[in-house]
Order: structure tokens, then sequence, then C-alpha cells
């Protein structure tokens, strides 16, 4: 069936913050969207962090939660062409955060 057809219920954008990340150098950031891409297959995840940086505000800091190894690969080289930063990803129990910044 459609492999894009399927939405997902996401959380009301927040006018600030929706949290925040410690980075393993130590380093803390303000989140201010979160993207959940649990349960996604390739290339969603890319086309819902692309999306995502598309709306953002030049400092903004996203989220990307992915389980899918091959898209938590894929989503930092991206990040030159679409004017955004990688900033680290950390390992969470069932997934990764993927945090990066639109420049």
């Amino acid at each position: 069936m459609a492999l894009f057809g399927r939405k997902k219920k996401q959380p009301a954008e927040a006018a600030g913050p929706t949290g925040e990340v410690t980075l393993e150098d130590g380093s803390t950031y303000p989140v201010n969207q979160i993207v959940d891409c649990i349960g996604d297959s390739c290339p969603r995840p890319q086309l819902m962090t692309k999306k995502a940086l598309s709306n953002a505000a030049s400092g903004d800091v996203i989220e990307v939660r992915i389980d899918n190894p091959t898209s938590m690969e894929a989503i930092p080289p991206m990040m030159p062409e679409l004017g955004s930063t990688h900033l680290g990803t950390v390992k969470d129990d069932r997934y990764w955060r993927v945090i990066v910044r639109r420049q």
C-alpha cells in the first residue's frame, strides 16, 4: 500500500523549546521541534527531516527520533545541502536522537 500515505499524529507545535538535549561532549541545546520517525523506513525519516528543516527558523534545533539504522546514518550527510548542521547523535534505549540545527 502507500508507503507515504500513513500519517502519524504529531504533537502541536509549541512556541518555545520542547525540551533540551545534552550531547556526548557535554554541550546542551534547547530542542525546538521533535520529529518522530520511530517505526518508519527509508526514505520517510529523511523526507520528514527535510520538511521540518524547511519550516524551521534560523538557529532552531530539531531532534529526529529514528530506530532505522540506515536512516540514522543517512541524515547527517544531508545537512550541508539543506543549510543545516548535524550537532550530534545520541543513542537512547530503543532509538537514536539525531540533533540538527538550521543555519
